[in-house]
C-alpha cells in the first residue's frame, strides 16, 4: 500500500515509516541550517551591544550627537541596535548558508571575503539608513519619510559618524565570515575544541565508520591523477551532506578513505551511525550518470565499524591537530578491510551491533569473527544489509 507524502521530493512512500524517516531527515537538515546561521546573529548581537556602551561611555550625560545634532537616548540606542545587529547577523548567515557559501565554494579563500564583505557593506548602509530612519520618526514623532526625519538621515550620512559605524560593522562582517570560512576549513565545531576544550586529554566513547572506495588504486592508474583528485573532490563532496545529517564529524581524509566518528550519544541515536552510509549510497544511486558522464564510472565503497574508548586530544607545536588514540581506530580499519573477505558493503563489529536500535529499514546477519593480534576474544562481526 502506498502512501501519498507531501513532500516534492518523495512524491509517494512505499509505508508510513519511511515518509516519517524523511520527515526526520528534513527536520534534522533545518535545525543544523539554524545552528550554521545562529552564530551570525549573536556576534553581530555581542557587537552591537558593545558598541553602545562604548557610545554611552562617550555620550555622558548629552542628549544630542555633537557631530549630527539627532537626538541621543540610551534606551532607545539599545533597543535599536540590538534588534538591527541581530537581524542583520541572521540577514547575513541566511545569505550566506543558502547562497553565496556554494556560489564560491570553489573560490580562494581572499576572492570569498573581498566579494561577500563588499556584498554585506552594502547592505549594513542600507540596513543602517533604515534603522536611522526610523529611530529619528520615533524622536520627532512623525512619519518615516517626513522631510525632518530625511533631512537628518541625510546630514548623519555626511558626517563621519555615520562611516565609522559602517567601518565597525565592516569589521564585524569580516570577522563573522573568516570565521565561517575557518570553520569550513576545519570542520563544523572543530574551532571550538581549539580554544582549549582538548588542551588537557580526554576520554570519550566513541563510534567509528572507515569508509574507503572499492579498486581505488586501478581506478588511478586509469584515470591519471589529475582526473583521479577531481573524482576524490566530487566523491568527499557528495558524502557531506549524509555527513552532517547524521551529526557526525570528518575526522580524517586518508587518500581514498574517510574516517567518519560520532559521539556515542549520536551514533546510537536513531542509528545514525548507519543511517549515514545508506544516505550516502544513495547520493551515489541518485548521481549514477552524473559520474559516468563526467569520470566513466560510478565509485563504490566499503565501511566498517566499531565503537569504543578513546583518547583525544592536542597534540604539536609548529602545527596543532585535535587527534585520537586507542585500539578502537586500529580495530574499525581491520574490520573494513574484512568487507573484501565477506563481500559485505558494510561490517559492524558486535560491540556496536549490541547497542544498535535492531529495526528497520536496516538488518543485520552475524557472519564471521575477528580475532585481532594480541587479543584472545575474538570480535564478532555483522553485515549490514538496508532493505
Amino acid at each position: 500500500m502506498y502512501q501519498i507524502c507531501e513532500y516534492a521530493n518523495y512524491k509517494s512512500c512505499l509505508d508510513v515509516k519511511l515518509c516519517y524517516i524523511y520527515k526526520r531527515m528534513l527536520t534534522r537538515r533545518y535545525k543544523r541550517y539554524l545552528r550554521q546561521i545562529l552564530p551570525f546573529g549573536f556576534t553581530w548581537l555581542f557587537f552591537g551591544l558593545l558598541y553602545v556602551m562604548i557610545e554611552a561611555g562617550l555620550m555622558g550625560n548629552l542628549v544630542v550627537y555633537p557631530a549630527t545634532g539627532n537626538r541621543y537616548s540610551l534606551t532607545n540606542a539599545l533597543f535599536s541596535v540590538s534588534i538591527g545587529s541581530f537581524v542583520i547577523g541572521l540577514v547575513q548567515g541566511y545569505v550566506e548558508v543558502f547562497w553565496l557559501k556554494k556560489r564560491f565554494e570553489h573560490k580562494p579563500l581572499w576572492k570569498k571575503i573581498a566579494f561577500k564583505g563588499t556584498f554585506y557593506t552594502i547592505m549594513v548602509i542600507f540596513v543602517l539608513i533604515v534603522l536611522t530612519m526610523i529611530t529619528n520618526s520615533i524622536y520627532y514623532e512623525t512619519h518615516i519619510l517626513s522631510p525632518k526625519v530625511l533631512e537628518s538621515v541625510g546630514v548623519f550620512m555626511g558626517k563621519f559618524a555615520f562611516w565609522s559605524i559602517v567601518l565597525y560593522a565592516g569589521a564585524i562582517l569580516d570577522l563573522a565570515l573568516f570565521y565561517s570560512e575557518i570553520e569550513g576549513y576545519l570542520g563544523n565545531g572543530i574551532l571550538s575544541n581549539y580554544l582549549g576544550k582538548y588542551h588537557r586529554p580526554k576520554k570519550e566513547t566513541r563510534i567509528f565508520m572507515f569508509l574507503d572506495m572499492k579498486s581505488s588504486t586501478s581506478i588511478a592508474e586509469k584515470m591519471g591523477h589529475e582526473l583521479y583528485f577531481e573524482l576524490l573532490k566530487k566523491y568527499y563532496s557528495d558524502m557531506t551532506e549524509a555527513i552532517l545529517e547524521t551529526y557526525g564529524e570528518v575526522y580524517q581524509y586518508v587518500g581514498d578513505e574517510i574516517v567518519v566518528t560520532w559521539t556515542k550519544k549520536n551514533g546510537i541515536s536513531n542509528n545514525n551511525c548507519i543511517e549515514c552510509y545508506r544516505q550516502i549510497s544513495e547520493v551515489f544511486e541518485r548521481k549514477e550518470e552524473e559520474y559516468i558522464m563526467q569520470f566513466g564510472l560510478v565509485p563504490t565503497f566499503k565501511a566498517g565499524y566499531h565503537i569504543g574508548e578513546v583518547t583525544r586530544g592536542e597534540i604539536g607545536i609548529i602545527k596543532k591537530d585535535i587527534i585520537f588514540t586507542g585500539d578502537v581506530l586500529n580495530t574499525t580499519a581491520r574490520i573494513q578491510a574484512e568487507c573484501n573477505n565477506y563481500n559485505a558493503k558494510a561490517l559492524v563489529s558486535g560491540d556496536l551491533f549490541d547497542e544498535l536500535q535492531k529495526e528497520n529499514p536496516i538488518s543485520y546477519a552475524q557472519i564471521g569473527t575477528l580475532l585481532l593480534r594480541g587479543k584472545t576474544e575474538a570480535i564478532r562481526l555483522y553485515s549490514v544489509e538496508f532493505t
